[in-house]
């Protein structure tokens, strides 16, 4: 059998999705794979505590905390270089590991790179992918489960339907190749309680079904 399919994670709170990830490693799911690292960008992120339980080494890495942006900070200038050096710092950390990636997913990771880590990484041959609330083309950036469903209050969301993806990082926010994509609809007398309730429901199935069939092709070419 060919070697394990190593998977970076990267969380900022619960970790709900990566212990849907951890799960489907463990059971086979996601054949031949191993999640080799978590980092979190968020120092009280619950998802440390679901890495220590599964053995998985974790590392806190904060823009602010790690000293690359003053906390208050709003000269939109050093703002950009902060986070350029942010991001160029977490690539470098990521290469430098002994064991090095082949894939990174975006579990819930509430920061958007750019391409002093992107670069780097995609001329290393690591693919970073990413869970969005939404559909291709469709409420790119925050806030997009309220944004939909502004929509439909005021009935302009087509057919009533919203969705998730989950698609290849690139720099411009949410605008990378769909791998795999779900409709979700609204339904009448949704709140936007039970909106973001039902879309959540689907998405540690999608986040497993995407990164399963990225490591499928990722260990198809190793052969």
């Amino acid at each position: 059998m060919a070697a394990p399919c190593q998977i970076l994670v990267m969380a900022s709170g619960n970790g709900s999705n990566f212990q849907a990830l951890l799960d489907a490693v463990a059971t086979g799911r996601i054949l031949n794979s191993c999640i080799c690292r978590l980092i979190v960008n968020r120092s009280k992120a619950y998802a440390t505590t679901r890495a220590d339980t599964h053995g998985v080494p974790w590392e806190y890495f904060n823009l602010i905390s790690h000293g690359f942006q003053q906390k208050g900070e709003r000269d939109p200038e050093r703002l950009q270089h902060a986070r350029d050096e942010y991001d160029a710092a977490l690539a470098e950390k990521v290469l430098a590991l002994e064991t090095r990636p082949q894939l990174i997913v975006l579990a819930g990771w509430m920061y958007i790179f750019g391409e002093r880590f992107l670069d780097p990484i995609s001329a290393a041959g690591i693919k970073v992918i990413n869970l969005h609330p939404a559909l291709p083309g469709k409420y790119d950036g925050a806030h997009a489960i309220e944004r939909a469903f502004e929509d439909f209050k005021a009935g302009k969301l087509e057919n009533n339907k919203t969705g998730i993806m989950v698609h290849n990082v690139i720099k411009q926010v949410d605008q990378g190749e769909a791998i795999l994509t779900r409709e979700v609809e609204c339904l009448p007398g949704d709140d936007l309680a039970a909106l973001e309730e039902r879309i959540h429901s689907h998405e540690h199935a999608l986040i497993v079904e995407a990164t399963a069939k990225l490591v499928g092709e990722i260990l198809a070419q190793k052969q």
